[in-house]
């Protein structure tokens, strides 16, 4: 067993002092470590996208990113994407509107890669957010309501 590491993460808006092994990834320091648990663990290989989270405003998938690495960056998980009111992100309201999930395990990354998808300009046509939207994957086939969502959020931002 390799000794513990101490981190300080930002993660939403607030500083986490945890004590880590080196190897834990920020997946695992979110979900087991701060009971963040919007973040999903799907293949923890980086195929899916289920834990898709924006560090320093780019997206990553947080299976793949070790906890030390995030260290000093601003992280936004999907319980940090609604404003400070409680009101919904546009993306979330658009996903709510158009049924854009159907058992909801791949949403919170399927949202945060909309959100960016939008944000990086990319999502001019509905080919356009199949290319870049191409890294999340949905076991239900929900695509065409999330591509209709996202359409709908890029016109409202």
């Amino acid at each position: 067993m390799t000794d513990p590491i101490s981190l300080n993460l930002k993660i939403n808006g607030q500083s986490h002092a945890l004590d880590v092994e080196p190897r834990v990834t920020l997946l695992d320091a979110l979900r087991e470590h701060l009971h963040l648990t919007g973040t999903k663990k799907g293949c923890d290989q980086g195929q899916c996208g289920a834990c898709t989270v924006f560090v320093d405003g780019r997206r990553v998938l947080s299976c793949l990113t070790l906890a030390a690495q995030a260290e000093g960056a601003e992280i936004t998980t999907i319980e940090g994407l609604a404003g400070a009111d409680g009101a919904l992100h546009p993306v979330q309201e658009a996903f709510l509107e158009h049924d854009a999930f159907q058992c909801g395990y791949c949403t919170p990354g399927q949202i945060m890669s909309a959100v960016a998808c939008i944000k990086e300009g990319h999502a001019g046509s509905e080919a356009e957010i199949r290319e870049y939207m191409s890294g999340n994957l949905c076991r239900c086939g929900a695509y065409n309501s999330i591509v209709a969502a996202v359409r709908q959020a890029a016109e409202a931002v």
